[in-house]
């Protein structure tokens, strides 16, 4: 008997530890992983988080808007577990003031500048040194991000630069607070063209491409992901292989992202 009795004791402790360690399972499980992520990548994280929803029954809470802000709210303490950046240096700001889970940088993703005008638009041009831009854009203007801060206008003011056309479209500038809303002054007929990239430029059935610059003249877009520092566990770890899967890569080459080059 009382062998039997320390055997059902052990037996009972077991369910008990069960059933208290089942609902902090649950918890963590079902607790929203935070993904901020460049508006860029707007339309392709809303997909992988639903995919991700489908498959494993996690959730994913994207929060987008422009790399620049994300990276100031994040050194700022705002609770984000994982950032997707449009470019390397605001990923740097935070790597450098120790915002970032050691080890878990890594380049995912990678895009391209277009010029794009309304799909009505009569604007035909080939984006080269000799290029009157200015004479082209008439009354109209040129609609970029904010190029002190947001990337895709920062990638645009050194695609233009190099192009030795900045100083004659500076004072035409349409500045935006984020790529998604120089694509809509462009989209609503605001701007007579817009600089953006070139996944943008698929969203939108009322805006064309112009032209693409010239891989000599354009930056290289690469968009790196990382966990953000002390924000490390479990469910995080796994949206953080999930947006590295052959799905995920699938989806943001749906959107018309591409995988960065080796050694980026």
């Amino acid at each position: 008997m009382t062998a039997r009795l320390a055997r059902l004791l052990r037996l009972c402790g077991l369910l008990l530890t069960l059933f208290v360690a089942l609902p902090a399972a649950r918890g963590e499980a079902g607790e929203p992983v935070t993904l901020f992520a460049a508006a860029s990548a707007t339309d392709a994280v809303n997909e992988i988080a639903e995919a991700y929803a489908a498959r494993t029954g996690g959730s994913i809470r994207p929060v987008v808007a422009a790399s620049s802000t994300l990276a100031r709210q994040i050194s700022q303490g705002a609770p984000a577990d994982l950032f997707l950046s449009a470019n390397v240096e605001w990923m740097d700001h935070l790597e450098a003031r120790r915002l970032l889970l050691d080890g878990s940088r890594v380049p995912l993703l990678s895009n391209r500048l277009v010029l794009v005008a309304p799909v009505g638009s009569p604007l035909r041009l080939r984006l080269a040194p000799e290029l009157d831009l200015a004479r082209l854009l008439g009354t109209g203007r040129l609609a970029i991000g904010d190029p002190n801060h947001v990337p895709a206008g920062v990638y645009a003011r050194q695609a233009l630069e190099s192009l030795g056309l900045w100083d004659q479209v500076a004072g035409k500038l349409a500045q935006a607070s984020n790529v998604r809303a120089a694509l809509a002054l462009v989209d609503r007929g605001e701007a007579a063209a817009g600089i953006v990239y070139e996944t943008d430029a698929a969203i939108s059935p009322r805006v064309r491409v112009v032209d693409s610059f010239p891989s000599a003249a354009s930056p290289r877009i690469i968009y790196p992901l990382a966990i953000v520092a002390g924000r490390d566990r479990p469910e995080v770890r796994r949206v953080y292989e999930f947006l590295r899967s052959a799905e995920a890569t699938a989806i943001f080459g749906k959107h018309g992202f591409t995988r960065p080059a080796l050694g980026s």
